[in-house]
């Protein structure tokens, strides 16, 4: 059975991005990169919504992104070999190839996901990963954590839900960004 766990590089508040929506401050290194390459590795499929897609696409649809460093280069292969499943209910079709459209977030159709999977599922996008929090899907976070504090925007863990967490990692890059790894506990 494969774990779904939650990815996200976030503002020390707590934000993935900004209130005007950016998030050019969370860009990583390339010591960062290298880390979240190693970590994204170890998944077959990933879970985003439509504007996290859209952002990562560019890993397969803009050859210049992944020919800027191996460390790119290296996440573009990566990226590319996986599944991916995107929630939207305005794409009509996928700009990327191994890539599936669905409608709605069924958390009955993750729990076979995860079942059947043979490889962790990595879900990305505050809203998309709140929908599979509520569902209490989440078996795992890996958290970015950037020395900026951004006053506000959007949260990238959701609001109303209590979840004991447990430590399992944790590792402090030279640019000043921690990584946490938390596993869900379970009663």
């Amino acid at each position: 059975m494969a774990n779904l766990i939650y990815s996200a590089i976030t503002s020390l508040d707590g934000y993935i991005e900004d209130m005007e929506g950016r998030f050019d401050w969370s860009e990583p290194n390339e010591e960062v990169h290298s880390f979240i390459n190693n970590l994204v590795r170890s998944a077959g499929t990933y879970l985003y919504g439509r504007r996290l897609y859209e952002t990562m696409m560019v890993w397969e649809t803009d050859p210049s992104f992944a020919d800027a460093a191996p460390v790119y280069r290296d996440f573009a292969e990566t990226w590319q070999a996986a599944e991916k499943i995107v929630y939207s209910t305005t794409l009509t079709e996928p700009s990327t190839r191994k890539t599936r459209i669905e409608r709605v977030f069924d958390p009955e159709a993750v729990r076979q996901l995860k079942t059947s999977a043979r490889q962790d599922i990595l879900i990305g996008g505050a809203n998309l990963a709140a929908a599979a929090f509520r569902a209490g899907l989440i078996d795992g976070c890996q958290l970015f954590l950037s020395p900026i504090i951004i006053g506000g925007g959007k949260p990238a863990l959701p609001s109303h839900i209590r979840l004991e967490l447990e430590l399992l990692e944790e590792r402090r890059f030279h640019n000043g960004v921690v990584y946490l790894r938390y596993r869900t506990k379970r009663e």
